[in-house]
């Protein structure tokens, strides 16, 4: 007969996850409130500084004026780290709650099978026809009745539980997936905030070395400003090194292979400098995991995502003839606790994931002639950001170049990442200006 003591105590057992889960909602929608209040608040702040910006730049440009321009530039990244910081808190929120629901979902799923067990092996005891003929025979009708009906009711209790068990699987299904994009989100939130705070390290040191440079002087800063040729020179000095190519190209260098990148894909040399220098400061950070030396944990057994890029990153350094044990690629974001959040395994200064590149390589091998194609090859680089960027729809406005280069950071144009797009922009801006003080 059915244990019902038993589906009492599991019923008692799954109202009190419900209360937990409805308390931990209330909290959690608490704290939503106050996240979104203040994120609320500092989007007001940098929305007014954009507005000072504005002004300060259409004025006059002295000393004075641009020292002003760049103390808002400052506050204005400043606030929006301190914004792109509430919105992963946000998500650590989330990602803590969703953990809970999954293991809440496991658990009960866990206890309903070992329900299911017992019910299936009582069961199994009453032989089904077998067992009732027997009953009608010793006991009589009314006895082989009572029992059929508790037989039914046995049925119907192991039918409950396995729809049960499906509705709470189907469920933690898509909990499992609602994590998986929380992470992702959270990986891409804190690469932005790591931009955003290089180019706040840039923008004060900017300040540093106008002040340095002019000793507060106006003479001395219009001075600066018609400098031309000078300016031209330190940009063609510029020196960038290639990590793991072991070869130097200058800023000029640089120039020129993406001029010539540019004639052969439509892909402005400007916004491709602006990307690779957003991905790796042109070549010079190429990576710190899976280097000579490096720890276990940081090989690429371990920072790669196993279904998608191990085995395409194989094969890409056979071919190359290189060691994959000792060739260097990017590693995973960290949670604030040191553990790993997503996964690394770029490569080279475009920063390709091996699957990525295995679908590129060829194109690149058909308009280069090279074979293979190598990701840590500036010259293939190169040609394989254009070829991906031209692809995600860099037609040469500025609208197509910020949404490809939001695609090529995050696959979409989510404007929670929006400040690796509008950063590549003004990086391609500046680089307009360099290339055509190159030209003097």
């Amino acid at each position: 007969m059915f244990p019902h003591f038993k589906k009492f105590a599991l019923i008692l057992t799954l109202i009190g996850v419900v209360f937990c889960i409805k308390v931990y909602a209330q909290t959690d929608t608490e704290t939503r409130k106050q996240l979104e209040t203040e994120l609320t608040a500092i989007e007001n702040q940098i929305t007014e500084l954009e507005k000072q910006l504005s002004v300060t730049k259409g004025e006059k440009n002295t000393l004075a004026n641009k020292i002003k321009q760049l103390k808002n530039e400052e506050a204005r990244l400043r606030l929006q780290i301190k914004s792109t910081n509430v919105k992963i808190n946000d998500l650590e929120t989330k990602l803590v709650k969703t953990s809970k629901a999954i293991d809440v979902n496991k658990a009960k799923i866990a206890h309903l099978r070992i329900e299911l067990a017992k019910l299936l092996r009582i069961m199994q005891q009453k032989d089904n026809d077998l067992f009732l003929l027997n009953i009608l025979a010793e006991s009589g009708l009314n006895k082989a009745f009572i029992e059929a009906t508790n037989y039914e009711k046995l049925s119907t209790s192991i039918n409950d539980l396995v729809q049960e068990s499906k509705g709470i699987q189907k469920k933690l299904g898509q909990q499992q997936v609602d994590f998986e994009d929380q992470q992702d989100d959270a990986e891409k939130l804190l690469s932005v905030v790591k931009i955003q705070q290089n180019a706040l390290g840039g923008k004060l040191q900017e300040q540093s070395q106008l002040l340095e440079q002019t000793k507060g002087l106006e003479t001395t800063f219009q001075n600066l400003l018609q400098d031309s040729k000078k300016h031209a020179a330190q940009i063609r000095s510029r020196i960038y090194e290639l990590l793991g190519v072991g070869t130097q190209i200058t800023f000029g260098q640089a120039v020129e292979i993406a001029e010539s990148t540019d004639k052969q894909t439509g892909v402005s040399a400007a916004f491709l400098l602006a990307i690779l220098t957003q991905e790796s400061n042109l070549g010079k950070n190429v990576g710190t995991c899976n280097r000579p030396g490096d720890p276990p944990e940081k090989g690429w057994k371990v920072i790669m995502k196993p279904t998608r890029d191990q085995e395409p990153f194989v094969k890409i350094v056979e071919e190359l003839g290189r060691d994959p044990d000792v060739t260097p690629v990017s590693c995973p974001m960290k949670n604030k606790d040191g553990s790993q959040l997503g996964w690394g395994g770029a490569m080279g200064p475009a920063q390709f994931i091996p699957s990525t590149w295995i679908g590129y390589k060829d194109k690149v091998s058909a308009i280069t002639g090279k074979k293979p194609a190598d990701p840590w090859d500036i010259r293939d680089a190169f040609m394989g950001a254009a070829l991906l960027l031209k692809n995600n729809g860099a037609d040469g406005t500025r609208d197509g170049e910020w949404k490809a280069a939001m695609r090529y950071f995050s696959g979409g144009t989510n404007t929670r990442y929006r400040f690796y797009g509008d950063n590549v922009m003004a990086q391609a801006d500046k680089y307009k200006k360099d290339i055509a003080d190159l030209a003097l």
